[in-house]
């Protein structure tokens, strides 16, 4: 008589099959799962496309349009000075640098609406300080026209100089948009996102920006 024993290593192997089949299952509708969203994703709208520009960046060097092409690149425009939204946009920034994958070379843009005040070094500092990575987050000053033709004209982003008599404080300079805009690799503006208000989660709203990032890297 067979002594029970000989029958473990059966046991063993079966246990085996199905544990591997198990995660062979689980691979299957984890990439299952990525297919469907990648096809339910509906493509951004293209609401125009970015003329060339021309700008310092925080090193005092020249950037234009060309040097962002075949990147997807995030935008928002703040100046150093403002005691309202800017702290709070730039960390936002600061997170969604944080959350872009590491392969990925998609680029974060912020403009100044303050270019008197706004030098390269003013902004270099200002970088460091949000913790920025002068590699993948750049910081644009130019002529105030140069940047109205990028930021009005192109990004669709709002800046408005106040009036003295309209100002409560010294630093209340600009009326300026909070959006946060996305532009493909073709240099086209593809999308809008507010990052402040009563209906808005920023929580969410960062993971659509990153979604939308991703989005964009994918397309041919």
């Amino acid at each position: 008589m067979n002594p029970p024993a000989k029958r473990f290593p059966w046991t063993i192997a079966i246990g085996l099959l199905l544990l591997t089949f198990t995660l062979a299952l689980a691979v299957f509708l984890a990439q299952l799962k990525q297919r469907l969203a990648n096809r339910s994703a509906q493509p951004l709208p293209v609401y125009g496309a970015v003329t060339n520009f021309s700008l310092l960046n925080q090193q005092g060097a020249a950037v234009s349009l060309d040097d962002l092409r075949g990147h997807v690149w995030l935008g928002n425009i703040i100046f150093t000075r403002c005691p309202g939204p800017c702290l709070r946009m730039t960390r936002q920034m600061k997170e969604l640098q944080t959350g872009l994958p590491r392969d990925s070379r998609a680029r974060l843009v912020t403009l100044t609406t303050d270019p008197d005040f706004d030098t390269p070094e003013v902004l270099k500092t200002y970088g460091q300080h949000a913790g920025a990575d002068f590699e993948r987050w750049m910081f644009l000053t130019g002529t105030k026209k140069e940047i109205g033709n990028l930021a009005i004209g192109s990004l669709k982003l709002a800046a408005i100089e106040k009036k003295p008599e309209e100002r409560e404080s010294s630093t209340d300079l600009f009326v300026h948009s909070t959006v946060l805009v996305i532009i493909d690799r073709q240099g086209q503006l593809r999308g809008s996102f507010p990052t402040a208000g009563e209906d808005v989660d920023w929580t969410q709203t960062k993971a659509r920006i990153l979604a939308a990032v991703a989005q964009l890297e994918r397309e041919k």
